[in-house]
């Protein structure tokens, strides 16, 4: 067994702020959604490794009434803390907000959290 995607919510008509967020600041790739589900709106992203396999799949789904995931997350792993000293520059900078509180909390790993446009929390890491 492996995983094969992580669900978010977001607000009816959020698609726009969802995109902005995964693809245009965490740099995630922007799927079709397969037609029989593409008119509940919404919207999915990947990432592939280098050769060519998935290695990240959000689904950014429609919930009304909307509540964001504040607890719940999924977590992505980064090559490395200079990636990771990055990504987090490049998403506050995109705006949204990164707490780097516990960075050094989880043995093994460096990380911090982060909210998209909605309020979900996210978890990157990288190896230490």
């Amino acid at each position: 067994m492996r995983h094969h995607h992580v669900q978010v919510a977001m607000p009816v008509g959020g698609e726009d702020e969802a995109r902005r967020f995964w693809r245009d600041t965490l740099g995630l790739t922007e799927v079709p959604k397969p037609e029989p589900m593409a008119a509940r709106g919404g919207c999915w992203f990947r990432a592939h490794d280098d050769d060519g396999a998935v290695v990240v799949e959000i689904h950014v789904g429609r919930e009304d009434p909307f509540v964001p995931a504040r607890k719940a997350h999924p977590a992505m792993i980064v090559p490395s803390i200079g990636e990771l000293e990055r990504l987090g520059a490049a998403i506050e900078a995109g705006g949204f907000e990164v707490v780097w509180t516990d960075r050094l909390t989880f043995p093994g790993y460096e990380r911090f959290h982060c909210f998209d446009g909605f309020g979900n929390r996210v978890e990157v890491l990288a190896a230490a």
